[in-house]
């Protein structure tokens, strides 16, 4: 993988977390790009299989590690999981009376 370089301004008791003390290929490297990613995805500028492909990994696997961190891969609350099941058993009625 090709790596870039830059330069971030972060408050300094973030600084251990950005230091060269990382290793590439480390699980807590893997953590904080999947971290610094995980907005984009959340504010749908990138899609969780283009931030897999930007990490090197597999979209699956990207899912269980935002998951591991309490990340969900589907944010719905009750509400609207309850309107989608209405709407599943407004339709099955519908194509059943046709």
């Amino acid at each position: 993988m090709e790596y870039a370089e830059i330069q971030v301004k972060v408050p300094k008791g973030m600084q251990i977390f950005f230091s060269d003390d990382y290793v590439i290929g480390t699980d807590d490297e893997l953590k904080r790009n999947a971290l610094l990613l995980y907005p984009y995805i959340h504010n749908n500028v990138i899609s969780h299989g283009r931030a897999a492909e930007i990490l090197g990994m597999k979209k699956l696997d990207l899912i269980d590690l935002y998951d591991e961190m309490g990340f969900p891969y589907f944010n719905m609350d009750i509400s609207d999981m309850l309107q989608d099941i209405q709407t599943f058993r407004s339709l099955k009625k519908e194509k059943e009376t046709v």
